[in-house]
């Protein structure tokens, strides 16, 4: 029977979650792990595209559900609209053990040296909360590597030349490139550009008694038939359960994290999977829910010292939510170059990350994953028509033909593009939902027409007959699945939330460790610096636990 006391309760079984379960776990810390969806089942998806966890047209297998879960959408003008999961506007997020790990990409990227020092390499940039990480890529170059090496990652070290220093390569060979990747990959030289195999959260070989991947052409967006994706599901959650010392409650949606007078909290309240109101008290709480439903979380506990939401009593508790705009090119060509083998997206360049003239940081292109029928039929070169017999014929003409590069730029932070509590709309279990509100900064859009056109020219090298620019960052709030931001780490309480290792300026014993603490969001996917970040965390709390409390 589970309890109703651990020493730590760690709120959502995502990428950060299980590392932070597992390794306080493993040092004799007790752990409820809550997590508000189920264990990812494959058998209950299907491989169906519009029920994928990209699309979502008709369902997310991996949730969460719709109707128990809106949000609020804010127009510029102030109009509120109610938004659900399988729009864009949402900032969707899976709901199920492991989260997005069991679904994504699994593209492994570390952040370089400049990522976590923007403001000292480019200046202060008006309009922008920019600024430097309290953490160094130095510091966090052991949690990189024990990521790689404990959860499972394929590459080539060096094979990057930006990429900053490392101590031990990857533990498996990267994947092949792909007929479009061949392509890209000698177009790319020929320009001068240093193009290299994308390392990937995925065994391209047997790896920790799991088998090597089987190239699934439904790869992104959906779950693994034999398990060789690498998400927290797989990997440290079970390790985590071995332990005897983590219980993991499912189907659990937290409320409100609790506090005592003094202000140090003392547990959760939740409710369970029959929709009951529960308790769990702890000496620790670690808040891994994400970007926008941490913020919620911190925003909803409210007290009377912390009126306006826990550890928020400067204000930064929902700001600067940011995310990745998108941006690239594609191409037509006049032969045959997606193979529709998975993972799909094999080769990337960095040489735009950073030190582009006049752009402040830059961002990764890769090629694309597989697009499978019905994203491919919402692509289109401009003026194609877009229903009829002409756009049917282009379908069955270019679905192997029409490739591109792309990626995510570096987004400016802004103090007014945030998270907050809607008034009057509430979920399925009466918490007040997410608001999102604000704007990007006029800068993402200027830094992805860059981008893109440098996509351009690549596609164009390539020998495609057709090609055109699709540029990202325009209007409104950021976030979507790379969200991050609302929970900054930094040294200044007055500037930030939590300190460099995710501890509450205002709450001793209050940790928070995702994607949320992120000053800003790199030109790269985030996953594997979020369990860089997630071991960094653990390894604080670990070495300052006395075997019976949390040493503030």
């Amino acid at each position: 029977m589970k309890k109703k006391q651990y020493n730590a309760v760690v709120i959502g079984a995502g990428a950060s979650g299980g590392i932070i379960a597992k390794e306080l776990s493993v040092a004799g810390i007790s752990v409820a792990l809550m997590e508000r969806g189920d264990w990812p089942i494959y058998d209950k998806h299907i491989n169906d595209e519009l029920i994928s966890q990209r699309t979502s047209v008709l369902a997310s297998v991996s949730g969460p559900e719709w109707e128990k879960n809106p949000r609020v959408y804010v127009h510029p003008d102030g109009r509120r609209e109610t938004v659900l999961p399988n729009d864009g506007r949402y900032s969707p997020l899976a709901a199920c053990v492991g989260s997005g790990t069991v679904t994504y990409g699994a593209m492994a990227w570390r952040y370089l040296r400049e990522d976590f020092r923007l403001k000292s390499t480019y200046g202060p940039v008006e309009g922008s909360t920019l600024d430097d990480w309290p953490v160094s890529y130095d510091e966090l170059e052991p949690c990189y590597e024990k990521a790689e090496w404990e959860i499972g990652v394929s590459g080539e070290a060096g094979a990057n030349p930006f990429e900053a220093p490392r101590k031990k390569g990857y533990p498996m060979p990267p994947f092949e490139p792909g007929r479009d990747g061949e392509v890209f990959t000698a177009a790319a030289k020929r320009l001068g550009l240093h193009p290299f195999p994308i390392p990937m959260l995925r065994n391209s070989i047997p790896y920790s008694g799991r088998p090597g991947c089987i190239r699934n052409r439904t790869c992104v967006g959906f779950q693994c038939p034999v398990d060789a994706k690498n998400g927290s599901q797989n990997t440290v959650i079970p390790v985590a359960l071995t332990t005897g010392n983590c219980d993991l409650y499912t189907n659990s949606k937290v409320a409100e994290i609790l506090t005592q007078s003094s202000g140090s909290v003392k547990g959760i309240r939740y409710f369970d999977e029959n929709d009951r109101e529960q308790i769990i008290e702890s000496d620790i709480v670690v808040v891994t829910a994400s970007a926008t439903e941490s913020a919620r979380l911190l925003l909803n506990s409210t007290s009377n010292l912390f009126p306006n939401g826990l550890a928020n009593n400067n204000d930064w508790v929902g700001r600067n939510l940011q995310g990745h705009a998108y941006t690239g090119a594609f191409g037509l060509f006049e032969e045959d170059l997606k193979e529709f083998a998975g993972p799909g997206a094999t080769i990337g360049l960095s040489d735009f990350n950073h030190h582009n003239p006049g752009i402040i940081g830059g961002g990764v292109l890769c090629n694309e994953f597989n697009r499978l029928p019905y994203a491919f039929s919402q692509t289109r070169p401009p003026g194609e028509p877009r229903w009829g017999k002409s756009h049917k014929e282009f379908q069955i003409k270019y679905l192997k033909r029409m490739v591109g590069l792309h990626g995510p730029i570096q987004e400016m932070p802004v103090f007014d593009s945030r998270v907050t509590i809607d008034p009057e709309l509430r979920d399925h279990w009466g918490i007040p939902v997410v608001a999102l509100s604000g704007n990007r900064h006029p800068l993402d859009h200027e830094h992805c027409k860059f981008l893109s056109a440098r996509a351009e020219e690549i596609v164009k090298e390539a020998g495609a007959f057709r090609t055109w620019q699709t540029v990202g960052g325009r209007g409104g709030p950021s976030g979507h699945q790379h969200q991050c931001g609302t929970i900054r780490m930094g040294n200044d309480p007055k500037t930030s939330v939590v300190n460099k290792f995710g501890q509450a300026h205002e709450v001793d014993n209050l940790f928070v460790s995702d994607g949320s603490v992120f000053v800003s969001g790199g030109g790269f996917n985030p996953v594997l610096t979020i369990m860089a970040v997630a071991y960094h965390t653990s390894g604080y709390i670990v070495k300052n636990w006395n075997g019976s409390k949390f040493k503030s």
